[in-house]
């Protein structure tokens, strides 16, 4: 079979992560190993770079510059919340084979993948020999095919962080806190905070995810019920908990709803849940002492709160979606794969398994209560924060006897 020969773009869309950088200095380096790769292209702000011929020539990046890259986060070639439909592939198609593109991977979510195979199947219509692959990206975990996705483990482990501090932070100084998680869909990032739980007692002592119909009623009773019980109650919510009806409790709350260009009601960009949330305790259950917190951005991309788990796989799907194209295999997307405890293997599945398909939490990481997660869950989590994941003490000291009475 002869080989293909000719450019290859990379480009990256959505949400940045913590390390989706290492994707693409793997796509950069692993193309350099390959001859047939005659020059490798980045698309500045992902698929709209490529429709407006705005790109970089990687291939005149040093190694040791693309490393350094690497450990960044954020996407360095710039990103875009552009969900192309059939007519902009077809311009995307045109600009790809202007420039004799022959090799295209995008790294990103759902609607990136989606983007992967129209554009791969325009190419197969006109008979053009591309090989268009995806490379997963997603804080959110909701990639069809993928045990979990690069960006998640290192998210995850930010939330877990962040809980854990709040509280010991709630210990000292009791009441009610809030926060607010990303996930419109899937619960994985907001289930991530119960991971740093080592005490009994310790928060998030309730954690609502998008998989469940979401209460009022039911909500405030919780907390009343971890109130009476523990004196305090720290509470993770996704920002995407809908009611029975598969209405945004944002919106059922909020006098106005803010919606995105997508028309999508607007959940990260705004702190309106946990405020929302938070006035409800005060109001019903009468507790002055109540706080909320939406974590937003800080999420994606916060420096120095990375798992070393989540570089390294990071960085090897971007060097085996490269393997994958210059081999002869069809166009696809890298899905992760786990093996053993703890391993993992990548596979290139068809792309109409994983475009525009969402995945969610299995009912085996959810508590029948819908108030928890399950110890699987935190099993399968566990893996995936890395090393060195911090842990928590207390005081051991016994209490002195008092002279003056109670």
């Amino acid at each position: 079979m002869a080989q293909l020969v000719g450019k290859a773009v990379v480009a990256q869309g959505g949400g940045p992560t913590a390390v989706i950088n290492q994707t693409l200095a793997g796509v950069a380096l692993e193309a350099m190993k390959h001859p047939q790769i005659t020059r490798l292209y980045g698309a500045v702000h992902g698929v709209r770079g490529v429709l407006n011929e705005e790109f970089l020539d990687l291939s005149q990046e040093t190694p040791a510059n693309l490393l350094r890259v690497a450990g960044a986060p954020s996407s360095a070639l710039l990103s875009t919340r552009d969900k192309p439909d059939e007519e902009y592939c077809r311009k995307l198609f045109r600009a790809l084979k202007a420039h004799d593109v022959r090799y295209f991977f995008y790294i990103g979510g759902n609607d990136s993948s989606d983007t992967v195979r129209i554009v791969a199947e325009q190419a197969a219509k006109d008979g053009y020999e591309l090989r268009a692959v995806h490379l997963p990206k997603t804080i959110d975990n909701d990639l069809e095919e993928n045990d979990h996705t690069p960006g998640f483990p290192s998210a995850a482990r930010f939330v877990a962080q962040a809980f854990m501090g709040a509280n010991l932070d709630n210990r000292s100084l009791p009441g009610v806190y809030i926060a607010v998680v990303m996930g419109r869909h899937a619960g994985f990032l907001t289930a991530a905070g119960a991971a740093g739980r080592t005490f009994e007692d310790d928060g998030p002592h309730l954690v609502y995810l998008p998989e469940r119909p979401f209460s009022k009623d039911r909500f405030l009773a919780d907390v009343d019920g971890v109130m009476k019980r523990l004196g305090r109650c720290i509470v993770a919510v996704s920002e995407g908990v809908a009611d029975d009806q598969h209405r945004p409790i944002a919106t059922l709350l909020a006098e106005t709803v803010e919606r995105d260009a997508h028309g999508n009601v607007q959940l990260s960009g705004s702190g309106e849940l946990g405020d929302l949330l938070k006035d409800l305790v005060k109001k019903e259950l009468k507790i002055s002492r109540a706080r909320a917190d939406t974590f937003g951005y800080l999420q994606r991309s916060f420096m120095g709160v990375v798992s070393d788990v989540d570089q390294r796989e990071a960085r090897e799907a971007g060097e085996r979606g490269v393997r994958y194209a210059v081999s002869g295999e069809a166009s696809g997307s890298v899905a992760i794969r786990r093996v053993g405890d703890y391993a993992v293997d990548y596979a290139l599945v068809p792309l109409s398994a994983v475009a525009a398909k969402t995945r969610t939490m299995p009912d085996a990481f959810i508590a029948p209560a819908a108030n928890d997660v399950t110890p699987a869950f935190l099993d399968y989590l566990r893996p995936l924060l890395g090393s060195g994941f911090p842990e928590t003490a207390r005081l051991r000291a016994p209490r002195v006897a008092k002279l003056l009475g109670p």
